[in-house]
């Protein structure tokens, strides 16, 4: 025992040595009386030295350990204040990547470092995880001079030049939106002190930083006051790293989640090093045995008081849908929702909000996280909703019902349906923003998610239109089960929930596999509804059909500018295009799904010969020249003009007219056909027909396809269509002389549609009067100019299509 002791103090007293020597040891700056002098010190999470006379912050940091850090936090910017351009993205409450964040010692200097927890050696030796550290590289983002070093080790840095530096990526943004040049003033970037909040497991900063460019583009000419100039306030948030206990759940792809990837070098050999966390609040019962239980800490939702009534309380009761799910998961009062209070930042990391953002024109609304990049927990939750959405949705709803319905409180009130879908979208979003991904195959199943996009459910009655039931109402089974799967019991419990969901035949389709023209997945559509796409298609070209024979001056209200009959007119015209697509996926069509070994969906399947079939004679229908025409009652109406400044929310909206206000249903008949044409070329669909029918001859292959397009558009019309016809003609032959050149397009693909081509002049021998004779001896010397012909179907030479998203065209976002 007394021997034991005496080797015992010996390996302590060497041990103390060899710290004393590990520690770095740093020459004191100066100390000088005015260091801190005139400054108010706030204490919290860190020590903060707020100098509003001399515009400093400075951020007192504990003593460096041995590798010279002198502490991590997980590290958060935002945007404060917006651009105010949906394109941009600069939005009001748009945040950032959250990073961990290490301040380090280096002789006179600290730097500022974003650590790399994505590669670990994950409890193997020191060497080992030293080995994983050292092997990839961290980010060094800023480096400031040390002001003093107290007695005890602490280092005073004037953290200003670390605020005012673009960490959000603004300059990369306008960029990458085609406002090219512009860069970081640092004379008109500062600090701003009297903006400094100190909390003990947060230290909130900002910055005023502004950006400058000799050539600014069309959307920040549309907005700022001086384009050349413009000025951005920016959060920065230091957040006390989450405490231990929180327990990562490996991601499952079928369940609909997000996930954070790391690559783990300590697997062992057999085990995969990639692994992925799904993303998730700490949600703990206080009870963790008990069935049903009430939980330590609740998940809490903020609506932004800026949101306008009715319009707050609509969120309110969207966003309290999800109290639903954790309920059904035995979580007691577990997802609340209320009203930001009085006073609250909402930027504050403390604060989940649902954030309303202004913007010039509409946008895309986004979920957004703060999640630790470690772990995969999620540490705050921000909604961002565009304000102008809702406005286009009562625009739509006006031009199907009329606006005389505004107000009157009953089923067709298009303010009643547009708070219907706020309510919607407030769930949606907020949805991103506690874990869950786009599911776009809900609404083949009922409306089995608030994580799809839904479309209006546009019915007739006695030939008239209805809204009754333009949107549900609750939560749907998909996310009662995916609340379960991610924030119930995990283990063998949580595996038993999705083979249950399996056996269900839950569908699940995200983004990737639902976005993209010419994807496989039948299932997985945008703005779609019901659970045959192509019946679907057809009914709703019978709902278009009524609303365009009801639409007229009733869509505006007293006072409004005729001109805008065009604006509204859009969409009504267009109101197929999204199920359109849907019924697109059905032609070479492949059933899949996110399989795990042993779940019994491990292969894919063809969509069915006969569906394909009745999908493509839907989509055909709607190039009838019938189907294309504009009532020649409002031709006459759409041409209204307008006076005044020019406003971008009408201009972008509208289709290219026949020179000043004159409408040109010819371009609209073009583009209604351009989208049929697009979606039935696009090169990966064609290169599954030829596929899928040279392994079963009885399926829809390209040759039967494009015969059958070639038919349909080439059947003559006479009277007012037939110029109609003549114009879908051009745009079909178009189409293929593109497609045949497009490097994308399998061989062949191409061969089958060089043959249509090659065979096209035979056919167009012949006319029914002389504009159409002119007219395909047009075309025939148009396939006979290869290079005339190459030039005319380029992309860009096509009519543009009047934006749809959102109701949206681009949201991974979309989240």
């Amino acid at each position: 025992m007394v021997r034991s002791g005496l080797l015992a103090a010996a390996s302590a007293a060497a041990m103390a040595a060899c710290l004393a020597l590990a520690t770095p040891a740093f020459a004191a700056p100066e100390k000088t009386a005015s260091a801190t002098a005139g400054a108010v010190r706030q204490d919290g999470l860190l020590p903060v030295y707020v100098d509003n006379s001399r515009g400093r912050i400075l951020l007192s940091l504990p003593a460096p350990d041995a590798q010279g850090v002198s502490g991590r936090f997980l590290y958060v910017t935002a945007l404060k204040t917006g651009l105010g351009s949906a394109p941009v993205g600069l939005d009001r409450a748009r945040i950032g990547d959250t990073q961990v964040l290490a301040f380090r010692r280096i002789g006179r200097k600290v730097v500022a470092e974003f650590e790399n927890h994505r590669f670990r050696a994950a409890g193997a030796p020191d060497a080992e995880q030293a080995a994983a550290r050292e092997a990839f590289s961290v980010s060094t983002v800023w480096a400031g001079d040390v002001i003093e070093t107290t007695p005890d080790g602490r280092t005073l840095v004037d953290i200003g030049g670390f605020l005012t530096r673009d960490g959000i990526g603004v300059a990369d943004a306008l960029k990458q939106a085609g406002e090219a040049g512009y860069k970081l003033v640092p004379d008109l970037s500062l600090a701003d002190p009297g903006a400094v909040k100190v909390f003990p497991e947060n230290l909130e900063f900002e910055a005023r930083q502004t950006y400058a460019s000799d050539t600014p583009g069309p959307e920040v000419r549309n907005i700022a006051p001086d384009p050349k100039l413009i000025t951005f306030e920016v959060r920065h948030s230091l957040v006390k790293l989450p405490e231990p206990g929180y327990e990562p759940r490996v991601f499952d792809p079928r369940t609909g989640g997000f996930s954070t990837m790391v690559l783990d070098y300590a697997a062992p050999l057999g085990e995969e090093i990639v692994q992925r966390y799904a993303n998730r609040f700490r949600l703990e019962k206080t009870d963790p045995a008990a069935a049903r239980s009430p939980v330590k800490k609740p998940i809490v939702f903020y609506v932004d008081r800026a949101a306008p009534e009715p319009i707050r309380s609509a969120l309110v009761d969207g966003a309290a849908w999800w109290n639903q799910a954790f309920d059904a998961a035995g979580f007691v009062d577990a997802f609340q929702v209320k009203v930001l209070p009085e006073g609250a930042d909402p930027l504050d990391v403390r604060y989940n909000v649902i954030n309303w953002v202004d913007r010039a024109t509409r946008g895309w609304s986004y979920g957004q996280a703060v999640v630790d990049p470690r772990t995969g927990e999620i540490v705050k939750g921000s909604v961002l909703l565009g304000a102008l959405r809702v406005r286009q949705d009562m625009l739509i709803f006006e031009g199907l019902v009329g606006a005389h319905h505004n107000g009157t409180g009953g089923p067709n009130d298009p303010i009643q349906v547009s708070l219907a879908r706020l309510r919607q979208l407030s769930a949606h979003e907020v949805g991103h923003s506690i874990g869950f991904a786009h599911n776009f195959a809900g609404s083949t199943q009922d409306r089995a998610s608030v994580m799809d996009y839904p479309a209006p459910r546009v019915l007739l009655k006695d030939g008239r239109i209805d809204l009754s039931d333009a949107y549900g109402v609750d939560i749907g089974g998909w996310d009662k089960f995916t609340v379960d799967w991610l924030y119930g019991e995990g283990g063998e419990s949580a595996q038993r929930k999705v083979k249950a969901s399996v056996d269900q035949g839950q569908r699940y389709v995200t983004d990737v596999d639902a976005r993209p023209m010419g994807v496989a997945q039948p299932w997985g559509s945008l703005w779609d509804d019901g659970p045959d796409p192509a019946a679907e298609l057809t009914r709703m070209m019978a709902v278009r059909r009524a609303a365009l024979g009801q639409f007229g001056l009733g869509a505006l209200k007293p006072g409004e500018p005729v001109a805008n009959l065009k604006r509204k007119y859009a969409p009504i015209y267009l109101l197929h295009r999204y199920q359109l697509e849907a019924a697109s996926k059905l032609v070479g069509g492949v059933d899949f799904a996110y399989a795990v070994i042993g779940d019994g969906r491990e292969t894919s399947h063809p969509v069915p010969a006969a569906q394909q079939r009745a999908a493509l004679s839907a989509l055909l229908a709607t190039l009838a020249p019938g189907e294309l025409d504009t009532p020649e009652t409002l031709t006459a109406m759409l041409s209204s003009a307008q006076s005044g400044d020019p406003d971008r929310q009408y201009t972008i909206e509208v289709f290219a007219t026949a020179g000043g206000p004159v409408f040109d249903p010819l371009v609209a008949a073009e583009v209604a056909a351009g989208l049929t044409l697009d979606n039935l070329l696009a090169p990966d669909r064609m290169a599954r027909l030829v596929d899928q029918h040279r392994r079963d001859p009885a399926q829809l292959g390209a040759g039967e396809m494009l015969d059958q397009l070639m038919d349909t558009v080439f059947t003559p019309a006479t009277g007012r269509l037939g110029e109609v016809s003549r114009r879908v003609q051009t745009r079909l032959v178009l189409n293929l002389a593109n497609a045949a050149r497009d490097p994308k397009v399998s061989p062949a693909v191409a061969a089958e549609i060089g043959a249509r081509l090659a065979a096209l002049p035979a056919r167009l021998k012949g006319g029914a009067d002389a504009a159409d004779r002119a007219h395909r001896q047009r075309l025939i010397a148009l396939l006979g100019d290869p290079a005339l012909l190459a030039d005319l179907s380029a992309p860009r030479l096509k009519p543009q299509t009047p934006p749809g998203m959102p109701i949206g065209d681009g949201d991974f976002g979309g989240r």
